[in-house]
């Protein structure tokens, strides 16, 4: 088992995101500890998870890189009031957080996109949003 200096960077800011939304108020108010790093296989509802996840070489600096990260709020309240409020409370908490990364410097963490809606089962909400960070190593 590797220790948090050993992680990837990839891992590394999944970490840390994971982290700073099970530490937000706003967050654990309306999920509780229901912040996945992974989506669970029978998740309980409100919840957030980190789904897909990718990174590149941020320019000519081949030890800065650019992360590209999708959470997803989901919540079967019965209407999109649940998800729109836990969507929000994650942008907040996330939106230019100064996250400690593993082995990484965080040079900038933004929200990029954020969307509400329906899935076709009409009963579960969903509230989608890219997060866009760049790091650097130590």
């Amino acid at each position: 088992m590797s220790g948090p200096g050993n992680l990837s960077p990839d891992a590394a800011i999944a970490a840390a995101l994971v982290e700073a939304l099970k530490a937000a108020p706003a967050v654990s108010a309306l999920v509780a500890a229901r912040v996945h790093a992974d989506p669970p296989r029978h998740p309980v509802y409100p919840c957030v998870s980190l789904g897909r996840q990718e990174s590149r070489p941020a320019g000519p600096d081949a030890d800065a890189l650019e992360h590209l990260l999708t959470l997803t709020c989901a919540s079967k309240f019965g209407g999109p009031e649940e998800a729109r409020a836990v969507t929000s409370a994650v942008r907040a908490a996330v939106h230019n957080a100064p996250l400690a990364v593993a082995g990484r410097r965080l040079v900038t963490l933004r929200v990029t996109y954020a969307d509400v809606f329906r899935a076709a089962d009409r009963e579960l909400s969903l509230g989608v949003l890219r997060v866009r960070a760049v790091t650097e190593a130590l």
